[in-house]
């Protein structure tokens, strides 16, 4: 038996398409597309995985553990797939989707019996969530930011610019390196917000503090960022230190829901940043986050909300971006399609001046993130284990293609909050943050 074309014989059937791939099994046969990228079943535990799991998650569980893999560029391997999966929902829109019915079911018992596959659910990887508790209270959010940006501050500096940006860059040239990305896009974000020395600005989501202290140090504002992640206060307060900018910048492990805690009074903000948090809000906590965007500012005062998307609100989208990602990267995440979000924000008063998409961005933001990883990939894996680098060498891929066939987008919204008779502040064009 040819045990290579027996099991692409099933996935196809299982999934309704013409799989474009060549796949190798842990004997050596092989069946497929020749040329095609090569998906290769290094162990039958993989194939355990996707019987116990059908779906993305059981191929990702095999992938994380090293039970499957792909030769060459993965990147390239995932956009054939969706390119046949596109093809063939043409026709059929529920191609791609695993169909387990009872043929399905007899047909791949009786393969893994053949091929000695049969055995226990095996153990899922060690990089996969588990959150317990109420969605979004304030102790599952820092446990859901915990397993995230917790993994380990040395890591993120292996892969991240300098500036320590996790976001998409500004590429406004297409020569621009990951820094100067990141560098224009910070630059872009405080001109948006019109900042000018002596500002109070709040930074929620203040990561490692890229714009928290790119502001204090190159537009002289004082900053209050919070975040729910350990290692990143403690990165941006030593960082603040060494800079001599620990007067400008106060950073506090905190819920946005608690600002005021930090010394955050009604009325009493220049303006606000949320860069790539409000993913993580929640939806029906949303409305909680813009109410307290309008609240904090005074008048004439701008926020600033980079924001991810869905591209439409199916059913049958995943609000995380996939079982996936909602397992091993951002549990809990919920995008909504950018006309949702502008609408929640707009009805918290505040009111929208410009909308800048962003989304081709980020697919060269990702690049630079997967080159640095791959560059040092030995230390990535010395700092935070094999599986967990695999998770993020997928992840990379998986989604800086998703935002280059418009699944996702990415977008910059810049909101004022006018003065009772309507007195914005705003400049008469957007040239004034433009050039």
């Amino acid at each position: 038996m040819n045990i290579a074309a027996s099991l692409l014989s099933l996935a196809e059937d299982t999934l309704g398409l013409h799989l474009p791939i060549r796949l190798r099994a842990w004997d050596g046969s092989e069946a497929g597309v020749p040329g095609a990228p090569v998906v290769v079943i290094r162990d039958k535990r993989a194939l355990r995985h996707i019987l116990w799991k059908p779906g993305e998650l059981g191929v990702a569980r095999a992938y994380v553990q090293g039970d499957l893999d792909v030769e060459g560029d993965l990147g390239e391997g995932l956009r054939a797939m969706w390119d046949a999966v596109r093809e063939a929902r043409a026709t059929d829109e529920l191609a791609g989707r695993p169909r387990i019915g009872p043929r399905q079911v007899a047909r791949a018992v009786g393969l893994a019996v053949r091929v000695g596959a049969i055995g226990p659910r095996p153990a899922a990887p060690a990089a996969e969530s588990a959150l317990t508790g109420e969605l979004h209270s304030r102790e599952r959010d820092q446990a859901a930011i915990s397993h995230h940006y917790d993994l380990s501050n040395d890591f993120y500096e292996l892969i991240l610019d300098p500036t320590m940006a996790y976001s998409s860059g500004f590429h406004a040239a297409p020569d621009m390196t990951l820094e100067e990305a990141q560098t224009a896009k910070l630059h872009l974000v405080c001109r948006k917000l019109g900042l000018q020395p002596g500002m109070k600005m709040v930074d929620i989501g203040s990561g490692w503090g890229s714009l928290t202290l790119f502001a204090a140090e190159h537009y002289g504002v004082h900053v209050t960022g919070v975040t729910l992640s350990v290692e990143q206060r403690d990165h941006v307060l030593a960082r603040a230190a060494e800079s001599g900018l620990s007067d400008r910048v106060d950073v506090s492990l905190r819920h946005f829901r608690d600002l005021a805690a930090s010394g955050v009074r009604d009325g009493g903000i220049d303006a606000i940043a949320s860069i790539e948090m409000g993913e993580h809000v929640g939806d029906a906590e949303y409305i909680v986050f813009v109410d307290s965007i309008h609240r904090y500012l005074k008048p004439g005062g701008r926020a600033l909300i980079q924001q991810m998307s869905r591209s439409n609100g199916s059913p049958a989208d995943h609000p995380g971006g996939g079982p996936f990602i909602e397992t091993y990267i951002a549990p809990d995440m919920h995008m909504v399609p950018l006309a949702t979000t502008i609408g929640r924000i707009a009805a918290s008063g505040l009111e929208i001046r410009d909308v800048q998409a962003m989304r081709e961005h980020y697919p060269q933001t990702v690049a630079g993130w997967a080159a640095r990883l791959e560059a040092g990939w030995d230390t990535a894996v010395k700092l935070i284990g094999e599986e967990q680098a695999r998770v993020w060498r997928l992840y990379l891929a998986g989604g800086s293609l998703a935002f280059e066939e418009n699944r996702m987008g990415v977008d910059q919204i810049l909101a004022v909050k006018p003065s009772p008779r309507g007195v914005s502040g705003m400049p008469a064009s957007p040239l004034d943050w433009l050039t």
